[in-house]
């Protein structure tokens, strides 16, 4: 075991802590973007089905069910399912993110803090770095929420989405469809 997990699994257990995972609870939890289309059109869309687990070690991932797209148009989400996502050939999203898990773990109860959170979101057999600044709510010793504090902003060409948007708005007859767009997240995690 490296000193570095020891060292957290000792101040975890100095803390009172349980060795186990969170796992995200998806009914608590939120994921939306928001996409601009016609030049100044801004729209705010989510996904509604989200699984995830973090470890007591400072590693968290999230995976997003990009079939859940929910844009609140039955033929849009269809459209962004087949032509945007390809869900039937990448049918996940996955967001690899590392904390510091003592950061975390200091947050009293009723209390809240600021952390750093730093990974990649692998999509589409591509790989991007991405980094937030989260909100950490310990709302009772076995419930957390986190919350993104400003949006995190992704570049549709850094994850070969490009041909897709290009597609939606032929179909859609729109003059343009933003290629950056910025999520946002509410993450609510119960301890087992």
């Amino acid at each position: 075991m490296n000193k570095a997990i020891a060292m957290t699994l000792v101040l975890a257990s100095a803390l009172g802590l349980h060795a186990e995972p969170w796992v995200l609870d998806n009914e608590g939890s939120h994921l939306s973007f928001v996409t601009v289309k016609a030049g100044d059109l801004a729209e705010a869309h989510r996904f509604r089905t989200l699984t995830g687990k973090v470890s007591i070690n400072g590693t968290a991932e999230i995976s997003i069910d990009l079939a859940s797209v929910d844009t609140l148009i039955p033929i849009r989400d269809e459209g962004m399912r087949e032509h945007l996502f390809q869900t039937v050939q990448f049918p996940q999203a996955i967001v690899s993110l590392k904390f510091d898990p003592v950061e975390v773990e200091s947050i009293a109860e009723g209390a809240s803090g600021t952390v750093q959170l730093v990974g990649e979101l692998a999509m589409m057999s591509q790989r991007v770095p991405i980094r937030a600044d989260a909100l950490v709510v310990r709302l009772t010793p076995k419930r957390v929420l986190v919350v993104s504090r400003t949006p995190v902003v992704v570049n549709a060409a850094s994850l070969s989405l490009v041909g897709g948007i290009e597609k939606l708005r032929e179909l859609a007859s729109l003059p343009s469809i933003s290629k950056a767009v910025s999520i946002s997240f509410a993450l609510l995690f119960v301890a087992l």
